[in-house]
């Protein structure tokens, strides 16, 4: 199956980078290449692009995809949480612009047996990275009834958190849930009719709330802005795509703390920790799909782009 990935919000995140065209840029998420194929179009001869990405598939497909563009790209198997040690391995330690897409791809959600997605019937994975060890069939069948509760409330935000966990242990007291959907089924039944009729698929924020758990998505970004900030010359961009509340919540309140990184108490007439800002969010407000592409790709109707700028 041929790695396809619709690139949410292209336009607005190669125009947010603002690209030098002997500048040296990274996509964190390389995915399918559709951002970054897009940047290479536009350096020079002295540009240089790097994509990291853990999905082996990934990293074939855009390989392929930026072949093009010759010595201009390196593309690194990695987690974009790595990205400073592994740019710092091959010589670089700045860059004029960073993405990051934190979507699942179209292709990762389509192959079925990748186990991201509830519309087929397949074992539970929902891997990103199929070195690791830790599958969605280990969370389902392993995690305390109270662990999956808090995953499936906090990540899935799913009002019936409760009644989906007590399912799931339930049933895996008779035997070990193996596929995508005896997931499906059990869901189901956790959830009233009424609202199975009207509100979407029942088994969506379950399956995110599981593949959030599963990739550590959260802590991973979490623990890699301060990195991706500091890589970044000054006037340096760095674009982040979000596809949920918690990951947008993250990257907003990071962005507010470089902004204003003092410490000093609110009565202090002057600043006497030192703390100053290491550039600004801009623009101040997530930049939104316009209604062209909500029309016509339904996957970027959560998505949120927010621009952080070095100073």
């Amino acid at each position: 199956m041929e790695f396809k990935h619709k690139s949410v919000l292209l336009e607005e995140t190669i125009d947010s980078l603002m690209i030098k065209e002997n500048g040296t840029y990274l996509d964190g998420t390389l995915g399918g290449g559709g951002h970054a194929y897009e940047v290479c179009k536009r350096l020079g001869d002295k540009g240089r692009f790097i994509g990291i990405d853990q999905d082996a598939d990934a990293i074939k497909a855009a390989g392929k995809r930026l072949e093009e563009f010759g010595d201009k790209v390196t593309i690194i198997r990695n987690n974009y949480c790595n990205a400073k040690a592994a740019l710092e391995e091959i010589g670089v330690t700045k860059v004029d612009g960073i993405v990051l897409d934190l979507g699942v791809s179209s292709y990762q959600l389509d192959t079925v047996e990748r186990g991201f997605t509830y519309k087929y019937d397949t074992a539970l994975d929902m891997r990103m990275d199929q070195r690791q060890s830790l599958t969605a069939r280990d969370i389902v069948n392993d995690y305390s009834e109270q662990d999956l509760y808090r995953i499936i409330r906090d990540y899935g935000e799913d009002q019936f958190a409760k009644n989906i966990a007590k399912h799931i242990v339930a049933a895996r007291a008779q035997k070990p849930i193996e596929t995508t959907y005896e997931l499906n089924e059990l869901i189901k039944a956790a959830i009233p009719a009424k609202i199975r009729a009207t509100g979407g698929h029942p088994s969506k924020r379950t399956f995110q709330a599981i593949r959030i758990e599963c990739n550590h998505e959260l802590e991973v970004l979490r623990e890699s802005l301060d990195d991706m900030i500091d890589m970044l010359n000054p006037g340096g961009r760095l674009c982040i795509i979000t596809f949920h509340s918690l990951e947008d919540r993250i990257v907003k309140t990071i962005y507010r703390e470089k902004e204003n990184p003092c410490t000093c108490p609110p009565e202090f007439p002057v600043c006497v920790c030192g703390k100053a800002p290491f550039g600004k969010a801009t623009p101040r407000k997530a930049i939104l799909p316009s209604r062209e592409e909500l029309e016509e790709n339904s996957r970027s109707k959560s998505a949120k782009l927010r621009v952080f700028e070095r100073i």
